[in-house]
């Protein structure tokens, strides 16, 4: 993995986008953010994330779903659910941050990331 792995964020809240940017450029990413699955899906097809962190409520296509196609097309990113839902209601993924989460938190998910890849 590159000293600067990609991270792509999903969330419909801007404020929580935002935080999530700025908690992973801290933890050394560059970071790519999507208001909607629909917009993440375009981006894909230009960009290899090494982590992804997806809200479960989206507008349209549903955070549950987008997990799911990422495990298919990119095998290789870490999923991670951001959501304020009940974990129970996650679904598979490889690391969770629940609402509110903490720098600390997000630069977990970033090692993960790192010795993942």
């Amino acid at each position: 993995m590159s000293a600067e792995p990609l991270a792509l964020v999903v969330d419909d809240s801007d404020d929580q986008a935002e935080l999530l940017r700025r908690y992973l450029e801290r933890a050394g990413c560059r970071v790519v953010t999507a208001s909607t699955a629909e917009q993440a899906l375009l981006l894909l097809d230009d960009i290899r994330p090494a982590l992804a962190v997806v809200d479960l409520v989206l507008p349209g296509i549903s955070g549950v779903d987008l997990a799911a196609r990422l495990r298919e097309t990119h095998p290789e990113c870490l999923i991670v659910i951001s959501s304020v839902l009940d974990s129970s209601r996650y679904p598979e993924a490889d690391a969770v941050l629940p609402k509110p989460f903490t720098g600390a938190q997000v630069a977990r998910v970033v090692q993960q990331a790192a010795e993942r890849g």
